[in-house]
């Protein structure tokens, strides 16, 4: 039997048209390996939206890449979240938007309007639950909804899924991870020679660095992910604040220099560790040695390696650092909701 899913996209910039359209793409392969028939309602941003009615209005909006939400006929100016989720069958809220990590906003108001209405949620944005982690899980959870963020904690790599079912019954010790794939980007081709300048420009240049890089180059991109992970996995309580974080702007040529003379590689490394009855946790430049198991995670590619008491060490990496990754990983968390 086939369930029918009603989604309400938020924000519809590079990740949430990419998730637009891979909803289509997979269209049918979600109806018959799922059973969930996936049914894209509405795309709003902050200045109005549109709700479709026909398949034909989807397809005539995705399959244009430069056409703006805005310039469509469909447009409606003025249309909010707050208006359309009372007037809508509840699915999942998906939100695509940027988001603060120092308030929350807008994304926090967009998940408690959804938790109100009996919809759940699934997040490619970081600030709404860096801000407000565990009221928000513990909204989601009394009414008896979900909140996935799969999407918010490096993209396709499945950092969530690893940590949450494949290590079930097992304690974590410690987590390191390379999260941030435009950060080790840019070292990796630091490591290759380029000076810091350069690289970054490189990778703007190539899509890969956002015009204003600050929260990845900075390390707080890295925080976010970590903590989220770090609370979802190791059952933390951290705030953004509970993470000492340092950035990769003041690597010198001569640190890169001595580390490779050493054979190391240099990486900026999110770190769990657990120490006596508490976790720390940080931020850093890190040189790894070859023996490392995230020694060889290179270019935009990025990884995890979590330590447990009765499994060992499990390190997975890879996975796309690009849009169409990330609106992969909110398509996994909407299909696993109903699971």
């Amino acid at each position: 039997m086939t369930k029918i899913v009603t989604i309400i996209l938020m924000g519809f910039g590079r990740v949430g048209r990419a998730f637009a359209r891979l909803l289509e793409e997979k269209r049918e392969l979600c109806s018959e390996r799922y059973g969930l028939e996936l049914e894209l309602k509405a795309i709003l941003e902050l200045g109005g939206g549109i709700v479709f009615s026909r398949f034909q209005e989807r397809s005539r909006l995705l399959k244009n890449p430069d056409l703006r939400i805005q310039d469509d006929r469909s447009w409606n100016p003025g249309l909010t979240l707050e208006e359309l989720l009372p007037k809508t069958e509840p699915g999942v809220l998906v939100d695509c938007t940027v988001s603060s990590i120092k308030n929350g906003e807008p994304g926090l108001g967009f998940l408690n309007k959804a938790l109100d209405c009996g919809w759940h949620a699934a997040t490619a944005s970081k600030g709404a639950l860096v801000f407000d982690y565990k009221r928000l899980l513990n909204k989601a959870r009394e009414k008896g909804l979900k909140i996935k963020f799969g999407g918010a904690t490096a993209a396709a790599l499945p950092t969530l899924d690893v940590g949450l079912c494949s290590l079930a019954g097992a304690e974590i010790l410690g987590i390191e991870g390379i999260l941030n794939g435009t950060t080790n980007y840019i070292l990796t081709r630091m490591d290759q020679g380029l000076s810091y300048e350069a690289a970054l420009n490189e990778a703007r240049q190539k899509g890969i660095a956002e015009p204003d890089p600050s929260m990845d180059v900075e390390g707080w991109d890295t925080a976010s992910k970590l903590l989220l992970i770090s609370n979802a996995v190791a059952g933390t309580e951290f705030t953004i604040h509970d993470i000492r974080v340092e950035g990769i702007t003041k690597i010198s040529a001569e640190f890169l220099r001595a580390a490779k003379e050493e054979g190391k590689v240099v990486k900026l490394l999110g770190t769990l560790r657990k120490q006596g009855s508490r976790f720390e946790a940080e931020v850093r430049v890190s040189p790894l040695e070859p023996g490392h198991p995230l020694f060889g995670v290179s270019g935009t590619d990025k990884g995890i390696t979590f330590l447990t008491d009765t499994m060992g060490s499990i390190t997975v990496t890879g996975g796309k650092s690009d849009p169409r990754g990330a609106a992969a990983a909110l398509l996994k968390d909407i299909i696993n909701i109903y699971r």
